[in-house]
């Protein structure tokens, strides 16, 4: 990405040159002021959020960052988490995203791992449940204690995901603008360009909204909008509020959301596309069926952001990769040339320039498509047999009358399985669908019904079986005081 990829009048155009902070802040920013560029609630034109940013690199400045420095944001998605973040990187300081749902213990730990000199929360915060977007104001405050940047990472994000403890993962601004470029070369159909608009409903403090949505929408010059609801309906509503062809951007269960509206898709409403967990066998045919559009799907981490994608759904399960892939024992293998890991770099993770994923896939040597199968640690001996439990999970949630499903294994109890059903799911028809569909030894020993499957704050299903057990403890109660 040499400059702006963006029309009209420039007036932040990025100077040649290595890729820094205040470059990519510039590309971003760059564009015609008169048009909108992202929309919480009310349209935002590049003339005003370039106004914001400045507002809030004056803050920050004042605060004592400067280039070199550590900023922290902990805010909700905003429009204030946007400007600061801007901001951030318009001062070629480092900047860390911390969820705003951390515990006070839990942001002490974190912002001493990363060192952050300032650290900006929010006040007058409004949020709900349900709504795809706070208001809040940034407050920027220094932190004894912090201490520089050591290396020319602009982007810090703490992921926490199946795999184990957290992991500080952090990109430069030559990796954030490579990607970029991948999102600009995708096609079959093309991500959302010119002339048209994207809702984005995954959250922006995470890759698939952040880059996926927030930066490359900026960079490629297509508004975006953040749903009031988040609901089927709310984000139907979100689409048709404008009459340019929309694409929707979020993860698998939002695209069951909008399955379940009660609703009629607006004409507008050009597709989805979902990332973030595997998509239940059925829900693409379910989705073009019920809203006459395709259901795209991507595959990423946020050590290197997208990594294949079937934007159509002509594909599916299979995904074209955007990066060059191998598959070591099974095991899928992503190619980057440095650890994304900030200090020491663990080699079951990246070694001699390969991201190990730890996620099984299959790899069509002709196409070079790649179909995910699950984790590669989700398969264990029953009885001196082994069950893959995607394959049971996947089994299940193609069932009739199922909506939502995760399948655990637990060395004493077995497998166990916790589902929600839709409208009209009958759990004996469940059961007997199970026998019918799976082996005895693959069959869960534990069926637990719960209303809905809790979730994480990405809107992924949980997986950590206390979690889910108490989860289904508590609808039994619900159950038995009536």
């Amino acid at each position: 990405m040499g400059g702006s990829t963006v029309s009209g009048t420039v007036t932040a155009e990025p100077a040649a040159g290595p890729w820094t902070g205040a470059r990519l802040a510039a590309l971003l920013l760059a564009g015609d002021a008169t048009e909108d560029c992202l929309s919480f609630g009310r349209p935002v034109q590049r003339g005003e959020l370039r106004t914001l940013v400045e507002e809030q690199a004056a803050a920050l400045r004042a605060a004592g960052l400067g280039a070199g420095g550590v900023l922290a944001i902990q805010l909700p998605p905003s429009l204030a988490f946007v400007a600061t973040l801007l901001a951030g990187w318009s001062l070629d300081a480092r900047t860390v995203l911390l969820d705003h749902r951390l515990t006070e213990t839990e942001t002490g730990r974190a912002l001493d791992r990363v060192g952050a000199q300032v650290v900006v929360t929010g006040v007058d915060v409004r949020a709900g449940r349900l709504r795809g977007y706070a208001e809040a104001t940034a407050v920027a405050a220094p932190r004894p204690g912090g201490r520089p940047a050591d290396s020319d990472h602009v982007l810090v994000q703490l992921s926490s995901g199946s795999t184990g403890a957290s992991k500080v993962i952090a990109r430069t601004a030559a990796d954030l603008a490579a990607e970029l470029d991948r999102y600009a070369a995708l096609t079959a159909p093309a991500y959302p360009g010119r002339g048209e608009r994207m809702v984005v409903l995954a959250s922006v403090v995470h890759v698939l909204g952040l880059v996926g949505g927030l930066l490359r929408g900026l960079a490629a010059g297509v508004p975006l909008a953040f749903a009031e609801r988040l609901t089927g309906d709310g984000i139907l509503a979100a689409v048709a509020a404008d009459p340019r062809p929309t694409t929707v951007l979020g993860v698998p269960f939002h695209a069951e959301l909008l399955v379940a509206a009660a609703e009629t898709a607006p004409g507008n409403l050009r597709g989805a596309i979902v990332a973030g967990e595997l998509v239940r066998p059925g829900l693409p045919e379910a989705f073009r069926a019920r809203l006459g559009v395709p259901l795209g799907t991507m595959y990423g981490m946020t050590e290197v952001g997208v990594i294949a994608t079937d934007l159509d759904g002509t594909r599916h399960p299979a995904l074209l990769p955007t990066l060059p892939v191998r598959l070591v024992d099974g095991e899928l293998q992503v190619r980057r040339d440095s650890s994304p890991y900030l200090g020491l770099s663990d080699p079951t993770r990246w070694a001699d320039g390969w991201l190990h994923t730890r996620d099984a896939a299959d790899l069509d040597p002709g196409t070079g498509a790649v179909t995910i199968r699950g984790r590669l640690d989700s398969q264990v001996s029953i009885g001196g047999l082994k069950v893959d439990l995607t394959e049971v999970e996947q089994t299940l949630g193609a069932l009739p009358g199922v909506a939502e499903v995760v399948v655990l294994h637990d060395a004493d109890s077995g497998i166990e399985a916790y589902l929600a059903l839709g409208p009209g799911g009958d759990p004996a028809a469940v059961e007997a669908a199970i026998v019918r569909e799976l082996a005895a030894f693959k069959r869960p020993r534990r069926l637990r019904i719960l209303d809905a499957l809790p979730r994480t704050a990405t809107n992924k299903v949980v997986r950590d079986l206390a979690a889910l057990r108490r989860a289904a403890a508590r609808t039994q109660e619900t159950t038995d005081e009536h």
